[in-house]
């Protein structure tokens, strides 16, 4: 495409660490985080926008035969897509005192203790003991372990740890309480006022759980007797929304039930073969139909050149032309914003406009293999980024606060950047690639950052078979609050991501806060952020939080939260404080406050028997996968993973009798199997061919929500009976039957297996893969990003796919086979004996095997 002045129409054609932290050696007040490289998502509604069939809802969920057994991740395995928090007007008084004063009250006698808080004398009375539940179904925070063990010794045993995981921007029906007032704080520390604060009825002070001083409430908590503290949301619930609407007429509750978004910049690689091109022009059909019609969209292709698509034009296909080998000129922008030109248009004025720009989208003519093709993805990303600000872009950054939500950009990537800012080689043999590479990912990583400081969030969508130079594209994805996928084609799977992507609710300008109480320290925490300057948030005389910058705030997200204590614990609770604070859709200033409190124990059974083990194994993971940068790291963490188990097993189990074997402890018997998956599984295993697609896979599990990361870390297997039923069975390759039908949910990827015998009974086998195929659309309708499905028949060439993520038990002796799969009692001697014989022997271990290995007894089955 020949470059034009800006305004000018051009016609259109129709790395090895040690296993894990020695004991101490995090010391106070250190901190160390550790950001993840891509921010996870929120899934969209079930129901869509009135999606093309091919991309609609599925049928309901099959009927189970029995019920399932118990998991962490219920039947449908993200929880339903939020809707924006509405501003309900609360009850209560007005807003508490000015946090900037930093002056602590003085405490008027001396301190006793109530409930292991220092508590003074008189009329000050703990919180109505109706709300002194500890808050454990609380769906914001799940802890490794729902109590605390006092012994530092043991509790800071690093093989195990202790932590949390927080999902700070879930929604749930009906949602946290909603209040429309400034939060009253504590003085000294700046923690937030809880259910769990001890108050003076008399006087109206309150004691902070974090520092344990006393403050002021300007009289507002005084009242006739403790139980009229209930009309004060804040002392009633563990979660909590401050909502402050800014100009916005007070009570204002949005009316609607629609998700308010953004605009939404889709940029198109123009780079693409026939083959290529055919299956993304239907996916951005589908896409804009199943938009609502009050979203705004613009378009842009780019490949030497950046094409801005203009919505005036009616019937005829025009754009703008800017060049792609530089970053746009605050001239050429202006041209564009101030010209005549409609470059972002509301669906129900402009969908007959984009569909004809779709279909007038051609097919690389060249004949330059694909790796070779000039792509000026940074300058498209730069064009989408100035028209997206406007007229604002003039002023000062912060006196315009666009309204409408994030905007978004959606990026259709067929191959690498290769030309203009940000760009790398088209060979990786270049003399000098590895310079440029850095050089490019620092200025992706600048680009980024400038996204997300005006609340624009860029996604990734690559596909085909061209390497896309993922640590080059990473950066722009991760510090924009966005997220980097790779798949296969863009047919399907591409379609239904750039669906759930664009109605993903996300806020911006994130903060993130953690407080804990009794000498508790964070250590280390992995997530979607970075850790926060003290210049950009508000600090208290002694504020002991540890602060993180968020991207974005998002429902599919989750922080890893590991702990340690710097003494033996004396009281008789600890307590967590995490609060996050946002911009929401609505452009209001959200403060989300999540308070919890966990009991304290001297026993080690009662805290080992509180264990939370698949928080425990999502932990364990996201700490391992952490420093699995490269092939050679991965192969260190699969080592470390051993040490790690036969540590617990000393630390925590018991020695077997008249033997060196170690039992692993009973309370934890489902944990080393989950560690196992991982250890084999494609976070860290060789299952999958390229290390780009490793790269990404560990991106998204140290961002994405519990549910998401426990089914990455360890699949979920299910069988189809006869009738259309579904059970569930452990991930053994002891289900691979000749005469059944199995789902394997490994998180991205879904896997439809037939054995042979059923595969050759074709009516059988196109009704169990039918039952099948809707069970697997079920089990991820709301999942971001939606997983790949996969078919195929036992023996193809395919099923390495699934077999590779099965733990293989047909190694184990009989016994152990049939105490561990319960299911081969069923089957008669002839099905046992055929399904033995379908059985390749090879190298692996079994999960009994390798326990041996490492000299410890496997633990009995839960």
């Amino acid at each position: 495409m020949e470059e034009t002045p800006p305004g000018q129409r051009q016609p259109q054609p129709a790395h090895a660490s040690p296993p894990f932290p020695a004991p101490g050696s995090f010391t106070p007040p250190q901190r160390v985080f550790s950001p993840a490289l891509a921010a996870g998502g929120t899934p969209s509604p079930g129901s869509g926008h009135g999606a093309p069939a091919h991309l609609s809802t599925p049928p309901g969920p099959p009927v189970f035969s029995s019920p399932l057994r118990p998991a962490a991740v219920p039947f449908r395995a993200t929880p339903a897509s939020p809707h924006p928090v509405p501003f309900a007007a609360a009850g209560g008084g007005y807003s508490s005192s000015s946090s900037a004063t930093t002056a602590s009250l003085p405490t008027s006698s001396a301190p006793h203790f109530l409930n292991g808080a220092a508590t003074p004398h008189g009329d000050l009375a703990p919180a109505p003991s109706p709300l002194q539940g500890d808050g454990l179904d609380n769906p914001y925070v799940q802890f490794s372990a729902n109590k605390v063990l006092k012994q530092k010794k043991l509790l800071n045993t690093p093989s195990l740890g202790f932590g949390a995981l927080v999902s700070p921007g879930k929604e749930v029906p009906p949602g946290p309480e909603v209040v429309e007032r400034d939060p009253r704080r504590c003085l000294n520390c700046g923690a937030y006022v809880n259910l769990y604060c001890d108050i003076s009825i008399g006087s109206g002070q309150w004691q902070c759980i974090i520092c344990k001083k006393l403050n002021c409430s300007e009289g507002e908590f005084v009242v006739s007797s403790k139980q009229d503290l209930l009309q004060w949301p804040e002392l009633a619930s563990t979660t909590v929304d401050y909502v402050q609407v800014g100009n916005r007429r007070p009570g204002f509750v949005p009316v609607s039930d629609s998700r308010v978004s953004g605009p939404i910049f889709i940029l198109i690689d123009e780079c693409l073969d026939e083959a290529h091109l055919q299956h993304l022009q239907g996916s951005l059909h589908a896409f804009v139909d199943s938009l609502p019609p009050t979203a705004k969209i613009g378009i842009i292709t780019y490949g030497r050149t950046v094409s801005v698509y203009d919505f005036s034009e009616g019937s005829a296909v025009s754009a703008d032309v800017l060049p792609g080998n530089k970053s746009p000129t605050h001239e050429s922008l202006k041209a564009l914003i101030y010209g005549t030109g409609v470059y972002m248009s509301p669906i129900h004025a402009s969908l007959p406009v984009a569909h004809t720009i779709f279909s007038s989208l051609r097919p690389y003519q060249l004949s330059v293999p694909e790796v070779s093709r000039d792509r000026c993805l940074g300058a498209a990303v730069e064009v989408a980024l100035g028209i997206i600000q406007g007229p604002s872009v003039e002023l000062s950054r912060g006196i315009i606060k666009r309204s409408g939500g994030n905007c978004r950009i959606l990026a259709c990537v067929g191959g690498p950047c290769t030309f203009g800012p940000g760009s790398v080689p088209h060979s990786v043999k270049h003399p000098n690639y590895a310079y440029l590479e850095k050089t490019a990912m620092k200025w992706m990583e600048s680009l980024g950052h400038e996204a997300q400081r005006h609340s624009t969030v860029v996604d990734i969508f690559c596909a085909g078979q061209c390497p896309v130079r993922v640590p080059v594209l990473q950066p722009l994805a991760k510090c924009s609050g966005g997220v980097l996928l790779l798949h296969d084609d863009f047919g399907e799977a591409f379609g239904v991501n750039l669906q759930r992507a664009s109605t993903r609710a996300a806020g911006s300008h994130g903060l993130f806060e953690i407080r804990c109480s009794d000498n508790m320290l964070v250590t280390q925490v992995i997530g979607p952020g970075e850790e926060a300057s003290p210049d950009s948030h508000e600090t208290f005389k002694h504020d002991s939080s540890f602060c993180i910058q968020m991207h974005s705030v998002e429902e599919a997200q989750s922080f890893s939260v590991s702990m340690e204590t710097k003494c033996d614990i004396k009281s008789d609770f600890v307590f967590f404080q995490f609060a996050v604070h946002y911009s929401n859709v609505y452009q209001a200033e959200i403060t989300r406050v999540i308070t919890m409190r966990l009991q304290t124990v001297d026993g080690l059974s009662a805290y080992l028997a509180s264990v939370q083990e698949d928080v425990a194994s999502v932990i364990i993971g996201k700490r391992t996968v952490l420093r699995a940068r490269t092939a050679s790291d991965a192969i260190d963490m699969r080592q470390s993973i051993d040490e790690r188990v036969k540590d617990i097993a000393l630390k925590f189990g018991t020695q077997a009798p008249k033997s060196k074997l170690y039992r692993f402890p009973k309370e934890l018997a489902s944990l080393p199997e989950c560690v196992f998956h991982l250890k084999r599984g494609p976070l860290l295993g060789s299952i999958i061919g390229h290390e780009d697609e490793r790269s990404v896979l560990r991106n998204l599990f140290l961002n994405t929500s519990f549910d998401l990361s426990l089914r990455m870390l360890a699949p979920r297997c299910i069988m189809h009976r006869e009738g259309g039923t579904f059970e569930e069975l452990p991930a053994y390759d002891l289900v691979m039957q000749p005469n059944a039908a199995v789902v394997l949910d490994h998180g991205t990827d879904i896997f439809i297996w037939l054995g042979a015998e059923l595969a050759a009974q074709e009516g059988q086998s196109a009704a169990a893969l039918a039952a099948c195929r809707t069970l697997a659309e079920e089990l991820s309708e709301q999942r971001f990003p939606a997983p790949r499905i996969l078919s195929f028949k036992q023996g193809s060439s395919q099923a390495r796919y699934f077999v590779s993520r099965l733990i293989p038990a047909h190694k184990d002796p009989t016994y152990e086979q049939e105490s561990r799969f319960p299911q081969l009692r069923t089957l008669t001697p002839d099905q046992r004996a055929r399904l033995k014989s379908s059985f390749i022997h090879f190298d692996d271990h079994s999960f009994c095997e390798w326990m041996r290995s490492l000299k410890l007894v496997p633990p009995e089955p839960s």
